[in-house]
């Protein structure tokens, strides 16, 4: 039951709230900003805690290797946005990764490790660049990179945990799970139609 409340808190506050990409206002470029950044624009939460949702519903080594994925790919697009090479349609890409990743979780979909972690990790190429465009002109790279992969991880940590207790509940609980899914992706389609 506490899972499905949890479920259901996460899916109101989707359904409620429109579309943010980088809503930035952290000033300064230590740890502590970089850890904050992925908690301020609604693409980059929804799509961190969306990976460890799915990842759980994957199960098995999915569930560390999926977000594994993501956090080493996402530091991949930093590095590429801070040496000047450009991706094409990043904030399109973005917001693609949470109407997809939302897509997965609502349907629980299955597939290897390896494709999911290529899916991921695709996706957070775009995320990783977008952070990395936006680092502020202050900022240490490495400081500001580590709080910011710290977040992710922790992000992911959470998705995993909120899919856990719905797993381990009852079979309202996992239909809860889709239902944020479906929620999350509703949200990436409203990201991309803001663009």
């Amino acid at each position: 039951m506490k899972a499905m409340r949890g479920i259901s808190a996460v899916a109101t506050f989707l359904l409620a709230t429109t579309a943010q990409a980088h809503t930035f206002g952290v000033t300064g470029g230590g740890p502590a900003e970089g850890f904050a950044h992925p908690f301020l624009g609604l693409d980059h939460l929804l799509a961190m805690l969306t990976v460890g949702l799915w990842a759980a519903q994957l199960g098995g080594r999915a569930r560390w290797a999926v977000p594994a994925a993501f956090v080493v790919m996402m530091a991949m697009g930093g590095a590429l946005a801070l040496f000047g090479v450009a991706l094409p349609r990043v904030e399109v890409g973005v917001a693609v990764s949470v109407l997809v990743l939302g897509l997965l979780v609502a349907t629980a979909a299955r597939m290897p490790v390896r494709f999911g972690a290529l899916v991921v990790g695709t996706f957070a190429l775009f995320h990783g660049h977008a952070h990395g465009t936006e680092l502020p002109m202050q900022a240490s790279e490495w400081d500001y990179g580590a709080g910011m992969l710290a977040a992710s991880g922790l992000l992911h940590g959470v998705g995993l945990g909120l899919a856990g207790m719905a797993q381990r509940g009852s079979v309202v609980a996992e239909r809860g799970l889709r239902v944020a899914g479906a929620a999350i992706a509703a949200s990436g389609l409203l990201m991309l139609g803001a663009l």
